[in-house]
């Protein structure tokens, strides 16, 4: 039963999709060597590593990795968690190329300069059989979502685009991650529908109502694969192999 603050609740409801979909890739084989691009403070790195997996994460920032340290420490997996700064660009100058059985790669292709380069740099770390696991923004949702804070002009601008103007980065729909996958060497497997009604619950009802949150997660899970809702989805997690 999810436990915590509303917050707390809410970020679980967020999370839980995207890692029911890759549990079963990190339990096909023990000892995998993952590779969390932009994996920040560890809150996956953490998590995989003490399913007994080798973690590096890279991320452009010390203070992130700095607490990706003490995460790491604290949860007794520091031996198997190794953090590096770096980013998406320079990749191939802290990782080998065929050096890791799983990438993760959430949030962090919106905001590259050129998404198709990014994909081909991640497929040349993967080893052949390697598995991708990247969650991107999904531009419909956002469309919806600055037409309903009142910002139409940007709803507009994003109908067509896959750029939204500001610190917000690229939103990508199911038809063009299927198009740029291939073109980098990688096979989409599976794509999950991520967030598509945690971000419309009122925190208040999930602190109010007992059982909310899971059934909220259960809900989730249940529209997941379905592609009726992918559309409607915040962000998309796709599973792709090399």
């Amino acid at each position: 039963m999810p436990t915590g603050s509303a917050s707390e609740r809410r970020s679980e409801a967020r999370t839980a999709v995207v890692w029911a979909g890759l549990r079963p890739v990190l339990d096909r084989s023990p000892g995998q060597d993952v590779l969390d691009i932009g994996g920040g403070t560890g809150g996956f790195a953490v998590r995989v590593a003490g399913l007994g997996h080798r973690v590096r994460v890279v991320d452009p920032s010390p203070d992130a990795l700095a607490s990706l340290d003490r995460r790491a420490r604290e949860a007794e997996v520091a031996d198997r968690v190794t953090g590096q700064q770096g980013d998406l660009s320079s990749l191939l100058d802290v990782a080998e190329a065929g050096s890791a059985d799983v990438v993760l790669c959430h949030g962090v292709l919106e905001v590259v300069d050129d998404p198709a380069a990014a994909l081909a740099t991640i497929a040349a770390v993967l080893r052949p059989g390697g598995v991708l696991s990247l969650l991107v923004a999904q531009r419909h949702a956002a469309v919806v979502a600055r037409a309903m804070a009142g910002h139409f002009e940007q709803a507009h601008a994003l109908l067509d685009s896959q750029v939204v103007a500001g610190r917000a980065g690229r939103r990508f729909t199911r038809d063009e991650l299927d198009a740029m996958l291939p073109e980098a060497g990688l096979a989409p497997d599976t794509v999950h529908a991520v967030r598509v009604f945690s971000d419309l619950v009122p925190g208040s009802l999930l602190d109010l109502e007992p059982g909310a949150t899971a059934s909220l997660l259960e809900l989730e899970q249940a529209v997941a694969e379905r592609p009726e809702f992918f559309p409607l989805a915040a962000q998309l997690h796709v599973l792709a192999t090399r």
